[in-house]
């Protein structure tokens, strides 16, 4: 098996206070330290607004998510927000049945994140 890879794209910074990252590929233990790093660079610089793409993750296991549930705390814990994009599928999945939907702002697209517009609202059991 190949070792895995993430790649992180600074899309853009809509607003000064507004962070855009696209994440490609798979988001587990190898590499979080990567996307925690890069988080954490975008809340030292004061971006109270920050956005991650997930929509070509192929995969995100328990590492992953504690990553961005800790993104999340630190981004409430200085008023500020992160919203996630998620398209349906497997990932979108995985947050209904781990709850996760209830805890992040999950979106179509970066637009509507960035907008706060058309939330993805959990599934019904």
């Amino acid at each position: 098996m190949a070792s895995a890879q993430l790649a992180i794209d600074v899309v853009g910074e809509p607003r000064p206070e507004a962070k855009v990252l696209a994440l490609r590929g798979t988001l587990d233990m190898a590499t979080s330290p990567s996307l925690r790093s890069a988080l954490l660079e975008a809340t030292e610089a004061g971006k109270e607004e920050i956005v991650i793409d997930l929509t070509r993750v192929e995969y995100i296991d328990s590492t992953g998510l504690g990553s961005l549930i800790g993104a999340q705390r630190r981004a409430q814990e200085r008023n500020g927000c992160l919203r996630l994009v998620v398209k349906e599928g497997p990932l979108s999945r995985l947050f209904n049945i781990t709850g996760l939907v209830r805890v992040f702002g999950i979106y179509p697209s970066v637009d509507d994140a960035l907008g706060d517009t058309r939330r993805v609202a959990a599934a019904q059991a």
